[in-house]
C-alpha cells in the first residue's frame, strides 16, 4: 500500500541547510498551516497584527533552531507536533517578554500571565487549532478536485457541482442544477456521486500526509469531523470560499 509522507518529507526538507530548499519549505508551511497557527495565537489573547508577527516568527523559529529536525513521523501526527512546538514557542516568548519588562524597570504585572503561558493550554484553544486544521484539510482537498476539473476544461461544471458538497450554504434544487448543466436528473446525481467520492478520497489523501501510519487515517478523519460538527457555520464559509481569496 502506498502511504504518502508529504508533510513529514517537507519537515525533513525544511531542516536541511540549503537556503533555497529551506525557503521553499517555509513558504509551503506558511501556506498550509498559517491559519491554524494564527488562530491559535489569536485565541491566546494577542491582537491581529501581533498574532501575524508571532506566526511568522514561529515558522522562522522552526527552521532557525532546528526544531524540525527533532520531529519524528513515527511518534505521532504532524498536527500534534506542530501544536506542541507552537505552545513551547509561546511559552518561551512569554518568558522573554517578562524578562524584558523586568530589565526595563517596568513591573511585569502589566502582562497577563494567562495570555502566553501555554504550559497548560485551555482545551478550547486546542480545539480551535484542530478545527482550523480540519478546514485547511478540506480546502486543500477541494483545490485538488478543482484542479482536476480545470485540467479537463470543466471549471464551470465544478462551480455548480461544488455547491452540493457538504457545508454548502446555497445548494440549488437538483432539477434546477440539471437544467443549467444540460443534464438529466439521473445524470446529475451520477456526477454528484462521483464528485463526492473523489472529494472524500482527496480528503483522505490530505489526512494521510499528516499521520504516522495508515491505520491512523480513519481515526484522524473521525476526529476532525467531530471538531467540525461544533462549528457548522465555519465549515460552510470555508467550503464556499474561493481558493483565489483565502
Amino acid at each position: 500500500m502506498y502511504f504518502p509522507t508529504t508533510q513529514w518529507s517537507l519537515l525533513a526538507r525544511a531542516s536541511l541547510n540549503g537556503e533555497t530548499t529551506a525557503r521553499e519549505a517555509l513558504e509551503e508551511l506558511c501556506r498550509r498551516y498559517w491559519l491554524p497557527l494564527h488562530q491559535f495565537i489569536r485565541a491566546r489573547g494577542h491582537k491581529e497584527a501581533e498574532a501575524e508577527d508571532l506566526t511568522q516568527e514561529f515558522v522562522l523559529h522552526l527552521l532557525a533552531h532546528s526544531t524540525l529536525k527533532r520531529a519524528d513521523r513515527m511518534r505521532g501526527r504532524f498536527r500534534s507536533f506542530l501544536l506542541g512546538a507552537l505552545m513551547r514557542f509561546l511559552g518561551d516568548e512569554y518568558d522573554r517578554r517578562r524578562a524584558q519588562k523586568r530589565g526595563s524597570g517596568v513591573a511585569p504585572a502589566q502582562f497577563d500571565e494567562n495570555q502566553d503561558d501555554v504550559s497548560d493550554a485551555p482545551s478550547q484553544d486546542s480545539i480551535l487549532f484542530d478545527r482550523e486544521w480540519a478546514l485547511v484539510i478540506l480546502e486543500n482537498a477541494l483545490r485538488i478536485v478543482e484542479r482536476e476539473f480545470e485540467e479537463r476544461a470543466d471549471a464551470n461544471r465544478f462551480a455548480m457541482l461544488r455547491r452540493f458538497l457538504p457545508g454548502s450554504i446555497d445548494s440549488p434544487a437538483y432539477e434546477d442544477a440539471a437544467a443549467v448543466m444540460g443534464l438529466s436528473l439521473p445524470a446529475l446525481k451520477s456526477e454528484l456521486h462521483r464528485l463526492r467520492q473523489r472529494f472524500k478520497a482527496a480528503v483522505r489523501q490530505e489526512v494521510a500526509c499528516t499521520v504516522s501510519a495508515p491505520h491512523e487515517i480513519e481515526e484522524e478523519i473521525r476526529y476532525l469531523q467531530e471538531v467540525l460538527m461544533d462549528k457548522g457555520s465555519e465549515l460552510r464559509s470555508k467550503v464556499e470560499r474561493s481558493p483565489e481569496n483565502p
